[in-house]
């Protein structure tokens, strides 16, 4: 018996010393990988050129054309093992020259107020829309006012995100259905156009666009669709309680096109042991066009790129091949997310792991994960490694859009999760500009990432038969 215990009891010595080894090593590795981004980072460089030398990237246009030949170009630098671009057709929608819409009080009495055309909304008459307005808390409401209310006016959609939720995204999705499908529905009670509240926690006068729909709606019954600054929000709604038949002008020029062809641009490390096992990080290229999209998303796509210089850099070695992707028309469609997922599956590409980086470039927080019980547990078990860079937020819930087409049983999905508190500030709006990006906090970002996809490559996942198991 006691010879059983001490075998067992050096059995465990020797475990737990492996054990400290292992996560030794890990720790080392890691700090090399922040030491590369803090002090040798390419990050915030590449972002300088894609914001201020090509600027907002919207799907379709010249400047995505020529964001796609930049990063391509930058990612043949890096001496990955390959790099190409993989097709795909995407929406084109321009806006046009710029929006003009005013509050009338009274006969030649008016307030001109920001706005901007939703994307994808067809555009006013050539001479503008003028009418009385019916104010909303929601698409619910429509139903309560009914068509004898709404009929000819123009629906002003005016529920704010709601200021006490600390998770600001939830905060978002608890209102932009109104941004979606709030046209839509009001067509169907006889509106002649809506204007909506921008998605946007802090007063200020930058209207914040974004995508919207006309579901299945014929053509000939869709209406014009605006969002306006959150200062002019609260104008229009005070000014309608002392004058509810004010009437309110705005005139759009925006156009809608056939699609055409665009492209994601593809990176790849070719791993040492499963070559034909993939993990994906990555970002959306294309971005709104108010601003030069660095937030949403440059800092995700140039993060994603920074992954895997960092890991070259270091001269780490993958044993599952690790790949970049800068996926095109997540803004108002999705359409890369889709087609790389299609390829892939049409390839038959096995895929166990996929990070993305899509809620800015701020100060890093941790991650969350779309993955079961089994791998959330060996990811809660690295929490200590990235405590040392203030990294402790490791929590199950979404992943990132263009990732999420690629789901399916044994698929680990993650989202870097920073600091969200300044992130709609910025959201499709004129101020989401190169200037709004600290470097250090981006810089940080893609180590972050880094060190996670490194983990992920060593240990593999729980539910992959491929992972590694030394």
């Amino acid at each position: 018996m006691k010879k059983i215990l001490l075998i067992a009891s050096i059995l465990l010595i020797a475990s737990e010393t492996i054990a400290q080894q292992v996560n030794t090593k890990d720790s080392l590795t890691i700090r090399s990988i922040y030491d590369m981004a803090l002090l040798n980072g390419k990050s915030y460089e590449w972002l300088d050129h894609l914001s201020n030398e090509i600027g907002g990237r919207l799907s379709g246009s010249l400047e995505a054309e020529q964001a796609v030949k930049y990063i391509e170009a930058e990612l043949k630098k890096l001496g990955l093992d390959k790099v190409w671009l993989q097709p795909v057709m995407v929406p084109k929608w321009t806006r046009g020259i710029p929006e003009y819409a005013y509050i009338e009080t009274g006969p030649g009495i008016t307030t001109t107020t920001d706005i901007c055309a939703l994307g994808g909304s067809v555009p006013t008459p050539a001479s503008g829309i003028k009418a009385e307005v019916i104010e909303v808390q929601g698409i619910e409401d429509l139903e309560r006012y009914g068509r004898e209310q709404i009929e000819g006016k123009i629906v002003f959609y005016n529920r704010p995100m709601q200021a006490d939720l600390i998770n600001t995204f939830e905060a978002y999705g608890g209102c932009v259905d109104q941004r979606y499908s709030g046209a839509a529905e009001a067509a169907k009670y006889g509106a002649v156009a809506v204007v909506v509240r921008s998605m946007n926690l802090r007063q200020d006068d930058y209207p914040h666009t974004g995508t919207m729909s006309y579901g299945d709606l014929p053509p000939s019954q869709r209406i014009p669709a605006c969002a306006i600054s959150t200062n002019g929000a609260d104008y229009l709604s005070n000014t309608l309680k002392i004058l509810p038949t004010l009437q309110f002008y705005f005139k759009q020029n925006c156009k809608t096109y056939p699609d055409v062809q665009s492209y994601n641009v593809i990176g790849e490390i070719t791993g040492s042991t499963y070559p034909d096992t993939y993990m994906l990080v990555g970002g959306h290229l294309d971005s709104w066009d108010l601003g030069d999209g660095s937030h949403d998303d440059g800092a995700g796509c140039v993060q994603s790129m920074e992954v895997l210089r960092l890991l070259k850099e270091i001269n780490y070695t993958p044993k599952h091949s690790i790949r970049v992707v800068l996926f095109m028309n997540e803004e108002n469609g999705l359409r890369g997310g889709l087609k790389y997922a299609e390829e892939a599956k049409r390839k038959g590409e096995k895929h166990i792991f996929a990070l993305e980086s899509d809620a800015g470039g701020f100060t890093p927080r941790g991650f969350s994960f779309d993955i079961d019980a089994a791998n959330f547990a060996q990811v809660q078990s690295w929490i200590p490694l990235f405590e040392p860079y203030q990294i402790h937020s490791f929590k199950q819930g979404g992943s990132g859009a263009d990732i999420g087409p690629l789901k399916e049983d044994g698929v680990v999905l993650a989202g870097l999760r920073p600091d969200s508190q300044r992130y709609f500030d910025y959201h499709h709006a004129a101020n989401d500009t190169f200037e709004a990006v600290n470097r250090r906090e981006l810089e940080l970002g893609g180590a972050a990432m880094a060190s996670l996809i490194y983990l992920f490559d060593t240990y593999g996942s729980k539910t992959d038969l491929t992972k590694i198991k030394d």
